[in-house]
C-alpha cells in the first residue's frame, strides 16, 4: 500500500513531519516485504517500442516503381511505433563517408509495430539515393533511426478532412496514410491530389486505387500528357475546388519547392489561410556559389578533427564525407537535432532561419542547412 502524506492543519506540523521524513522512510523500507523486483517493467517495455533509437535493419527486397523510383523493404531488429506521414533516417558507410538521409515511410504503422517491417520509397535524386539505386541489394544491413517529424494527421490540430497535395515522390507519406486508414490505425477523411509530368512518373497508384473508399479519394493530374483518366495541367485552384470538400479541411503538401510556390499562390487566391496549410520540408541541397574549400575544425567529446568543407555543400555534408558520426535527422533545419556550438567563423543559412531563439542567443547553428563562408570551428554532439 502506498504511503499517503496527510496535510496538517498547522503548517509547523508539516515541517516536523518533513524533519522526520528520512526516519519514516527507513521504517517503511524495513517493514516492506522482501520480494524480488521484476526484471522488466511494462512502462519501460512500452518506452522501448515508442522510442527504439537507432536499430539494425536488413534489406529484404527492392521493388522498381518507375524508371527512377524504387521501394526498399526492410526487416527491423525490433518493433517500431510511428504516425503515418513520419520519416526515418537511413544510414550506412559508403567508402570513407558515413552517410545518413531522411526518407518518408511508405508502409503502414501496424506493419512496423506487429511485423517489424518498414518500407521506404526513394527517388533517384542525390548522392545517397543514387548509391541506393545502383548498389543496394537483398541482405544488406543498414541502420534506421527513430521515426521523426510532425507531418501527420493530428485530430486536435487538423480538421477531420485532409486534402493531400503531392508531387513526384511526395506521394510517399500520403500512401502510408492511405494504408493506415485502410487497416484502421488512422481515422480521418483523405483526398489525394497527385501531380506528375506523365502517367509513367506516377508512383504507387495501382495500390492507391485498391484503397479507395468513402474515406479515401484519389485523383491524378498530368502536366505533360493528356489522358482521359486523369486531369490535365497543374494543381490549380479550380482542380482543388473540384475535388476538395465544401466545408473546412486541412491542406497537407509534399513535393518539390516549385510545386509549393505554385500551389501556395493558388490557395491564397482561394482564401485558405496559412494555419490550414502544412507542408513537408525538403532537404537542403547544393548551393550555387563559386567553389571554395575551407578548413573546418570539429570538436566531438574530447576529440578534435580537421575537415575540408566545400562552400557549395553544407557543413553536415563535409563532416559526413570525412566519416564522422554526427547527429542529423530532417536535413532541413527544422528539427534542431544536429545543433552545434559555433566557436568561430562565418556561415550562410539556406532559406529561412529555423533555429530556436535559444540557439540563436547562445551561438548554435544547424550544420544540416548551413554553408561555410570561411574557416570554422564548431562543437558537435556525438552522433
Amino acid at each position: 500500500m502506498a504511503y499517503r502524506f496527510k496535510k496538517q492543519i498547522f503548517a509547523f506540523m508539516d515541517l516536523l513531519r518533513f524533519k522526520n521524513l528520512v526516519k519514516n522512510r527507513r521504517k517503511h523500507l524495513a517493514n516492506a516485504p522482501a520480494l524480488q523486483l521484476p526484471e522488466s517493467y511494462k512502462v519501460n517495455e512500452t518506452a522501448a517500442i515508442l522510442h527504439p533509437g537507432n536499430q539494425k535493419a536488413v534489406l529484404l527486397s527492392v521493388v522498381e516503381e518507375t524508371k527512377d523510383t524504387k521501394t526498399y523493404n526492410f526487416k527491423l531488429s525490433k518493433p517500431m511505433f510511428f504516425k503515418a506521414g513520419q520519416y526515418v533516417t537511413l544510414q550506412t558507410k559508403i567508402g570513407d563517408s558515413l552517410v545518413k538521409r531522411p526518407y518518408a515511410i511508405a508502409s503502414s504503422p501496424l506493419e512496423a509495430l506487429l511485423e517489424n517491417n518498414i518500407s521506404l520509397t526513394v527517388k533517384n535524386v542525390g548522392f545517397f539515393s543514387g548509391w541506393l539505386f545502383d548498389n543496394a541489394k537483398e541482405g544488406d544491413e543498414f541502420t534506421i533511426g527513430d521515426p521523426s517529424g510532425d507531418f501527420y494527421y493530428d485530430k486536435i490540430r487538423d480538421f477531420e478532412h485532409v486534402v493531400a497535395i503531392a508531387g513526384g515522390s511526395g506521394i510517399t507519406p500520403f500512401f502510408s496514410m492511405a494504408k493506415a486508414i485502410n487497416e484502421g490505425s488512422e481515422d480521418f477523411d483523405l483526398t489525394i491530389i497527385y501531380g506528375a509530368k506523365t502517367k509513367n512518373d506516377l508512383i504507387l497508384i495501382n495500390e492507391l486505387e485498391n484503397y479507395k473508399s468513402d474515406k479515401l479519394r484519389f485523383v491524378c493530374v498530368l502536366s505533360d500528357e493528356k489522358d482521359d483518366n486523369f486531369e490535365k495541367g497543374f494543381i490549380t485552384a479550380e482542380i482543388i475546388k473540384k475535388y476538395a470538400p465544401s466545408d473546412n479541411y486541412t491542406v497537407m503538401m509534399c513535393g518539390p519547392e516549385a510545386m509549393y510556390k505554385f500551389v501556395e499562390n493558388e490557395l491564397n487566391g482561394m482564401g485558405i489561410t496559412k494555419n490550414k496549410v502544412r507542408k513537408e520540408a525538403n532537404c537542403v541541397s547544393v548551393r550555387d556559389v563559386k567553389p571554395s574549400v575551407y578548413n573546418l575544425t570539429v570538436n566531438i567529446s574530447d576529440k578534435k578533427y580537421e575537415v575540408k568543407a566545400n562552400a557549395q555543400e553544407t557543413i553536415l555534408t563535409a563532416m559526413e564525407r570525412a566519416g564522422l558520426n554526427v547527429p542529423s535527422k530532417c536535413r532541413a533545419g527544422g528539427c534542431g537535432f544536429c545543433h552545434s556550438k559555433l566557436i568561430n567563423g562565418s556561415f550562410t543559412i539556406s532559406g529561412d532561419d529555423k533555429r530556436r531563439l535559444a540557439d540563436k542567443k547562445f551561438g548554435y547553428i544547424h550544420p544540416c542547412c548551413s554553408y561555410p563562408d570561411s574557416d570554422m570551428e564548431i562543437i558537435v554532439p556525438q552522433g
